[in-house]
């Protein structure tokens, strides 16, 4: 792992990178007199947060006032989705996709050759440092290929999850001593290393900053927080926050999905393994808690991180984009992990702050969170390679379009699968051959299923039509 760069090793790899950029100019990169004045970018990347749990987008139990600033600063896309994943890793699905900008099933069959797609110059970062940026990235990876070779500069480097903790599963149950104490360092974790993961992002971070603002290439900034995924550790503070009797059962909890089997969210899944069967409403509640002090925590690290980007004299300048790599369920549905179809799991936050980007403004025309690299290309006056897929969320919020996107759709493995059309959302569980059939518009938890309404049968009729259209068109390019 690298440790924060020192000012020397700043100035030396920067002096390397700016005469790698005036000889390539004649070759049609930009010099540094062209690229002087393109924006920087901060990408802040969080891990298995959903899209709710953030207190100014509606989630009164959240304490994120440094994510609420952003919020206000900038344009936040309500309907944000990650296409699904190919095993119960969705993290390494999501980040594959948005380093390659392809979509699913072509970033599936690119992933164990990320290798070499590193060595042609093929990944996001890569891009961006061709046109004249200097890109930097620290925290969680969980990509087949070599972070230090995808970026010029990079802090610590963490593995897809920290360190397991054997007391955090099944758990907790009422009136049992709980074994595992999210507070306490001692258990590993986040903790391992003898400071927690999202302080070391923002300490990281902030010296980097440091550093950028002394010199002239504008940045790309990937940090990646390895929160709030289990185990959902953080200092007691942070819990403090959030006593137990202000956190509320979700409307849509079940103690069991009735097709949990099927749908390849089974007792044996690891995200399934967390949380006791069936439900209970109090360990759904302990587990939620632990969940929003671990958000809490983070934001933390990112109103350090904004205001360290403050000090630099370059926010002015700087497009700031936060998302997550995918959802949670957290006892909706029945469900603990991100491997299922429903809204808690395939959507994430996505918010855009920047030059000329309205504040306090949302944007519900669904999205892709991959969409992110994309705009960065755009902003960067980089022209989309042919391979990306994924498509600049810039006439959006110029107001030139109104969606990116006739259909969204999702996959999890051979187990199921997903589209939206405007309001209407279509579920199939393939194994079982079962279909569910929700209007997000008046039922947006999802609890009642249209699929057997006889007045829908011919929507139902075109969304299946259209999602059979949609597994062959998202395997080619």
């Amino acid at each position: 792992m690298q440790h924060p760069i020192s000012r020397r090793d700043f100035m030396k790899r920067s002096a390397f990178s700016l005469g790698a950029f005036a000889v390539a100019g004649t070759y049609g990169i930009p010099t540094l007199s062209q690229e002087s004045v393109k924006p920087n970018f901060l990408f802040l990347f969080a891990d298995d947060m959903t899209f709710d749990a953030i207190r100014a987008l509606g989630c009164n139990e959240a304490v994120t006032p440094n994510l609420d600033r952003l919020v206000k600063r900038g344009t936040s896309f309500t309907n944000c989705y990650n296409q699904g994943g190919w095993h119960g890793a969705i993290c390494v699905a999501s980040r594959t996709m948005l380093l390659t900008g392809r979509f699913l099933w072509n970033a599936r069959d690119i992933e164990k050759q990320m290798p070499q797609e590193c060595a042609e110059g093929r990944l996001w970062p890569q891009y961006l440092q061709h046109a004249g940026y200097h890109t930097y990235m620290c925290g969680k990876w969980h990509v087949h290929c070599d972070a230090k070779k995808a970026f010029q500069t990079t802090g610590q480097i963490r593995a897809g999850m920290p360190p397991d903790i054997k007391s955090q599963y099944d758990r907790p149950k009422e009136g049992v001593d709980d074994a595992f104490n999210p507070a306490d360092p001692e258990l590993g974790g986040h903790f391992t290393g003898g400071k927690h993961w999202s302080e070391v992002v923002g300490d990281e971070s902030i010296g980097f900053l440091e550093n950028a603002a002394k010199e002239a290439p504008p940045f790309f900034m990937y940090l990646a927080f390895n929160a709030p995924h289990d185990p959902r550790q953080s200092p007691q503070e942070y819990l403090d926050m959030h006593p137990l009797n202000s956190v509320s059962v979700p409307e849509n909890f079940l103690p069991e999905h009735p097709d949990k089997d099927a749908m390849g969210c089974d007792a044996a899944l690891r995200d399934e393994k967390l949380g006791p069967f069936p439900r209970t409403e109090y360990a759904v509640k302990v587990h939620r808690r632990e969940y929003y002090a671990i958000i809490s925590h983070a934001d933390a690290q990112i109103g350090r991180i904004l205001d360290a980007l403050d000090t630099t004299g370059k926010a002015d300048n700087t497009y700031i984009f936060f998302a997550a790599d995918n959802g949670l369920a957290l006892g909706r549905h029945g469900l603990m992990g991100k491997q299922s179809m429903y809204e808690h799991s395939m959507k994430v936050p996505l918010i855009v702050a920047g030059p000329g980007i309205e504040p306090y403004k949302r944007i519900e025309a669904p999205v892709y969170l991959q969409d992110i690299m994309a705009t960065t290309l755009d902003l960067a006056g980089v022209e989309k390679p042919e391979q990306v897929q994924f498509n600049s969320l810039m006439p959006l919020l110029q107001g030139k379009k109104e969606k990116n996107y006739d259909a969204i759709y999702g996959a999890y493995m051979d187990r199921q699968r997903m589209i939206r059309v405007e309001n209407h959302k279509l579920i199939h569980f393939p194994a079982i051959d079962k279909y569910e059939l929700y209007d997000l518009e008046s039922d947006p938890l999802e609890m009642h299923n249209l699929a057997d309404a006889p007045n829908i049968r011919i929507r139902l009729n075109a969304l299946k039509m259209r999602l059979r259209e949609l597994d062959r068109e998202m395997t080619s390019h």
